[in-house]
């Protein structure tokens, strides 16, 4: 793409219309580029011409950027403006077209690189005439600008930021014997009774605690037995109540045969004695009988 620069110098202006009434005007101007939507607009502020009334003068040098392409739509526009403290009010402007000023230069001009001084009229915001700007311009020779294709009026590149932690993955593991092996991935091991496939590597799971870790392991399947003291007391076994009560069995058994071998040797007692009472006389007998 080829493009030209615009050195152009704003010099003055006249007779313009006073919309100051009270004292004299503070003007300056704006000068942009007009009718190349594709790059960026390209605008200049002059100085401001202090206590200028309606002629001010600012010889103020800026330069344009051109394609050569669009000269044919390209335009300059100048707006003069008064500064004023409560706010600033539009004097009039001044459009030229570009390609008028290239063709006068190439026309009329004997060194085309030389400025030239031209002088335009001054229209106000109603339209109607007042006053002349004048300023002196040169088009600068044709260089090749590179190619890079602007992206469209709004757009903003948006590059999304990984979330915190974020690790790309590259590609997924092979699982065969063909499959490489990738430092950090680990495929899922084979079925059982498969011979295909590798083995997992050593790193794969999660690796063993270390001793004393966690609870410790229950003795046997089931809860354990509790410690001594806990719940509620044994139960006596009755073997020394059958122990007394044997002996007091085997007691009352003895005193009953002896009682019953005493009464029969006292019975044989006192029947001995009975015989004796008979022959001794029959008190005797009669003092047995009342003993007994």
């Amino acid at each position: 793409m080829e493009q030209r620069t615009l050195e152009l110098e704003l010099i003055s202006a006249k007779d313009l219309k006073d919309v100051n009434f009270i004292s004299k005007m503070d003007v300056y101007a704006v000068v942009s580029l007009q009718g190349d939507d594709s790059h960026v607009k390209q605008k200049t502020k002059t100085k401001v011409a202090k206590d200028c009334g309606t002629h001010p003068t600012w010889n103020f040098p800026m330069k344009f950027t051109l394609d050569e392409l669009l000269l044919n739509r390209l335009s300059l526009e100048f707006k003069l403006v008064c500064d004023r403290s409560l706010g600033d009010k539009d004097i009039g402007q001044v459009v030229v077209p570009v390609k008028e000023l290239f063709d006068s230069v190439g026309a009329a001009a004997a060194d085309p690189n030389s400025m030239k001084f031209v002088a335009y009229q001054v229209r106000k915001p109603s339209g109607k005439p007042k006053g002349e700007l004048h300023f002196s311009y040169k088009f600068g020779d044709k260089v090749t600008a590179p190619v890079t294709a602007a992206p469209p009026k709004g757009y903003e590149s948006v590059t999304a930021a990984p979330p915190k932690g974020y690790e790309p993955v590259t590609a997924y593991p092979m699982v065969g014997p063909s499959a490489p092996t990738v430092t950090g991935y680990s495929a899922y091991p084979p079925p059982a009774g498969s011979s295909t496939g590798p083995p997992p590597p050593p790193e794969y799971g999660y690796p063993p605690p270390p001793p004393g870790y966690g609870y410790p392991p229950p003795p046997g399947y089931g809860y354990p037995p509790p410690p001594p003291g806990y719940g509620y007391p044994p139960v006596q076994q009755p073997r020394v109540q059958e122990k007394k009560k044997n002996k007091f069995g085997m007691g009352l058994g003895a005193g009953l045969l002896g009682g019953m071998l005493g009464g029969m040797l006292i019975g044989d007692i006192v029947s001995d004695g009975g015989g004796g009472c008979g022959g001794g006389g029959g008190c005797g007998g009669g003092g047995c009988g009342g003993g007994f």
